[in-house]
């Protein structure tokens, strides 16, 4: 069941969605060759509470630590520790926030110097897959416009989505309904209505999309270990089109 956020329940996602921002936009500047992804995760867990804001993912189905650290071949849920970042890598950062009862998630990929080409492409085209998706989050349309623009935005530049893991509601909970896979044909799936909130979350790779799940249970990585890049919103679905929550991380 999709339940339609109120007026002043999306003011109090707006709330926690500004506290991410902030921790997100923090996390940007720390990224530099030499850091290790726990120094990251500490200086997060540490700037979330310090907001009055809990960390949405430590805990969750007992995932260890406060923010998801995916470094190249790593799609998400990779988990922070002593990997120091090096020039060349890409890395995501997905973090989630509750505040007040009220729930914000977000991602972004972040090149560690000076990357490849290709690295620079797959980033580029994931951020613009998700503006893509974005526009497509609007009055009247259906969940699949939005999973078709991802796929599309992916395929013409030579890439593929990621289809294990999706998209999804957020606002009262962390994952709530519907699923927004990233990938699908236009015109399917639930239709849109205002006080939808969605967190939509791309993550496209260089190669193939095949997948695996290391032995910690949690990091997906692709089969065939080429990069993947992910970038994440959380968006409002209003009268007056998408509102981005999250906006103001880059």
């Amino acid at each position: 069941m999709i339940e339609l956020k109120s007026f002043s329940q999306l003011d109090g996602i707006r709330k926690s969605s500004r506290i991410l921002v902030d921790i997100l936009a923090g996390l940007r500047k720390m990224v530099k060759p030499g850091i290790t992804t726990n120094s990251l995760d500490e200086w997060a867990r540490k700037q979330i509470i310090a907001g009055n804001a809990r960390c949405a993912f430590f805990g969750y189905k007992g995932f260890p630590k406060s923010i998801c650290t995916s470094v190249n071949e790593e799609i998400v849920h990779g988990i922070p520790g002593e990997r120091t970042l090096k020039e060349g890598d890409i890395i995501s950062i997905d973090a989630g926030v509750e505040f007040d009862g009220y729930f914000s998630d977000a991602a972004i990929t972040v090149a560690i110097g000076c990357i490849t080409d290709q690295a620079v492409k797959l980033v580029d085209v994931t951020r613009k897959a998700l503006s893509k998706a974005i526009e497509h989050a609007v009055l009247g349309g259906r969940v699949s416009d939005i999973s078709c623009a991802v796929e599309e935005c992916a395929k013409e530049n030579g890439f593929a989505v990621i289809r294990e893991f999706v998209g999804h509601g957020i606002g009262l909970n962390l994952h709530e309904d519907p699923q927004i896979p990233n990938f699908g044909q236009r015109g399917m799936g639930v239709r849109l209505k205002e006080g939808m909130v969605f967190a939509i979350e791309p993550m496209i790779c260089a190669g193939k999309a095949d997948i695996e799940v290391l032995s910690d249970g949690w990091t997906a990585v692709t089969r065939d270990r080429s990069l993947s890049a992910h970038f994440e919103h959380t968006i409002a679905i209003t009268a007056k089109g998408p509102e981005i929550l999250t906006e103001g991380i880059e």
